[in-house]
């Protein structure tokens, strides 16, 4: 009596093949895995025919060729394509040839131009269709290709997008046949329940695809305004990346549970990619302040005229002294002095302007001596202004001739610049009510900043960015597979004690993909080469940089000590650091020590 599973795969058992092609449909229904649903489609086709190998062919993007996905062979020990990894070498089947004629001389492409099935019971028998290239593969390799079952894979709309071909059907003694003809309908079924599938996971894909595009479009967005900000939006989305393959792979440690499936993969794809997305309403001149007086241009230019027709009133003083019978000599020294005093005067304002060193209180106090130097415009300064600028200037309008400092904090300076508030409604559950802020491009504001060249009215535009990426995020209707994008992405400037922005959030009330953010995103902007306004940093500097921010409660100590330990730290300098920046750390001076267990 045979086997009641060999009673079944022989096509004894119709009931156990109707049952194994509903398991299969439901198996291929919720394969989210392109490779692996291709694969399944072709291993369960071969079981229920029994046939010894088959290749399953995807149509090309531009419809003209069909390539291979997946060759098996059973018999011959092949395994290609699919969860193999093995390449296939063969190239794709043309469907039509040089003329654009439609080629129907290859059983596969006929199958895919007429959306028919093809049962062929020996190849070697029919003159239909040119087996030429079967038959010298047969004579090279010792098989025989006898039976095929050709049958084109169709979407929900009837549009042929691949072909499955098997290859060899077998009784269950193993003896080679032709394909049944009551197996056929079902491998039809088979292949449309999977053709489905597999169209609607190439949909998602093109949408995942889109989608990807459209992240990459805003960082080139980004990158148009500002080329130092668009290198950012492509290495801290690697570099966060890299630290959460790092997590993933622990096996001890506060990481060992940390792991994360394919969507979530992508989800943490997508919130890296679009981080800082909202630094599209920053303006570029803030985002690249390299200079305290900078705004669209650098307005020392500015000031060095004022100085010069200070420097020409004195040289005319000068000269008017002597024509009205002064002592020539006195009066030259006197103007070379003040000439001197007044290019060391320009001198210090320039270096001021660079924000590389501290404003101490005394230099603070000497710029302020020095901008209460005097000089005389004659010229209307409400002349080719624009409508928003007249309307700053108009109200506060000094008539020419007016004697006006060399430094100047005027009302004129102040531009006022809105921004919409984060409302109760939100799904964050907090409010943020700013207040209405200005830039303030006051020059002697601007040059009295004590460290770095960004003003108090600078940050909060830098710091908005955040904000303005939350709006831009919560606006975004994401499926439930992408609902923490909003979260994961707009939390890396949050710090572990509290006090960072927008949320002021604690080290337990972010994600552990918003922290690898925070982290990925600090190590980035101190190890860039392309900031203007700052020099890149060593290895060895950025980390001690970073160790310091881990005891001040900045950063996470756990993701710290793996982003040492992991190596993802090299790992990622040897992709995006200069060779001049790559040297020696010692990672054990950063390492916490072990507590006896």
């Amino acid at each position: 009596m045979a086997h009641p599973e060999h009673e079944a795969e022989s096509g004894e058992n119709q009931d156990y093949r109707y049952q194994r092609l509903i398991q299969a449909g439901i198996a291929l229904s919720t394969e989210r895995n392109h490779k692996r649903l291709i694969e399944m489609l072709l291993l369960e086709a071969k079981r229920l025919s029994l046939a010894e190998g088959g290749t399953i062919y995807l149509r090309t993007e531009d419809a003209q060729a069909l390539r291979f996905e997946i060759v098996l062979n059973d018999v011959l020990n092949i395994a290609m394509g699919g969860s193999s990894g093995a390449d296939i070498p063969f190239a794709p089947l043309q469907l039509y040839d040089p003329t654009g004629e439609p080629n129907h001389h290859n059983v596969s492409t006929h199958a895919a131009l007429t959306g028919k099935t093809v049962n062929i019971p020996d190849a070697y028998e029919v003159g239909e269709f040119n087996f030429d290239g079967t038959r010298a593969f047969d004579a090279r390799s010792g098989y025989r290709s006898t039976s095929f079952l050709t049958i084109p894979l169709k979407n929900h709309q009837g549009e042929v997008i691949g072909v499955i071909q098997l290859i060899n059907a077998r009784t269950p003694e193993g003896r080679v046949i032709a394909f049944p003809d009551d197996i056929v309908p079902l491998i039809e079924a088979l292949a449309g329940l999977a053709a489905v599938a597999l169209d609607n996971q190439l949909l998602i894909e093109a949408q995942k695809t889109l989608f990807k595009a459209l992240i990459e479009m805003i960082a080139s967005a980004v990158d148009a305004k500002s080329p130092y900000t668009g290198g950012h939006c492509r290495r801290v989305p690697e570099l966060t990346v890299l630290l959460a393959k790092a997590a993933h792979a622990a096996t001890e440690g506060p990481f060992a549970d940390f792991s994360l499936n394919d969507e979530e993969w992508y989800e943490l794809e997508v919130a890296a990619g679009l981080h800082d997305c909202g630094k599209v309403t920053t303006p570029e001149y803030v985002v690249d302040k390299a200079t305290k007086l900078e705004t669209i241009y650098n307005r020392i230019h500015e000031i060095r005229t004022r100085f010069e027709v200070v420097k020409r009133d004195t040289e005319i003083e000068y000269l008017k002294a002597v024509l009205a019978g002064g002592d020539a000599d006195a009066l030259a020294a006197a103007r070379d002095a003040r000439l001197a005093q007044l290019d060391e005067e320009f001198a210090f304002v320039a270096e001021c302007n660079i924000g590389g060193e501290f404003m101490s209180p005394e230099r603070v106090e000497r710029l302020a001596k020095i901008a209460g130097t005097t000089w005389v415009r004659t010229l209307d300064d409400g002349l080719g202004l624009s409508q928003e600028e007249r309307k700053r200037w108009v109200a506060h309008k000094v008539p020419a001739p007016a004697v006006e400092p060399l430094l100047a904090d005027k009302p004129q300076h102040l531009v006022e610049h809105f921004h919409e508030p984060i409302t109760d409604d939100n799904s964050w559950g907090f409010k943020i009510k700013p207040p209405v802020h200005r830039f303030n491009l006051g020059e002697v504001h601007n040059l009295s900043i004590r460290a770095g060249t960004l003003t108090p009215e600078d940050r909060y535009h830098i710091n908005d960015h955040i904000v303005q990426t939350v709006i831009m995020l919560e606006a975004l209707p994401f499926p439930s597979n992408l609902k923490r994008v909003p979260e994961w992405a707009s939390n890396h400037h949050e710090k572990m004690d509290g006090t960072g922005y927008p949320r002021r959030l604690s080290r337990e009330q972010m994600s552990i993909p918003a922290r690898m953010m925070a982290i990925a995103d600090i190590f980035e902007a101190l190890t860039a080469s392309d900031r203007p306004y700052k020099p890149q940093k060593t290895l060895s500097e950025a980390i001690k940089i970073m160790s310091f921010m881990v005891k001040d409660q900045h950063i996470d100590p756990d993701l710290f000590e793996l982003f040492l330990t992991s190596g993802t730290h090299r790992q990622y300098a040897q992709a995006f650091l200069a060779p001049s920046q790559i040297d020696e750390v010692d990672i054990h001076r950063y390492l916490r020590a072990k507590q006896p267990a």
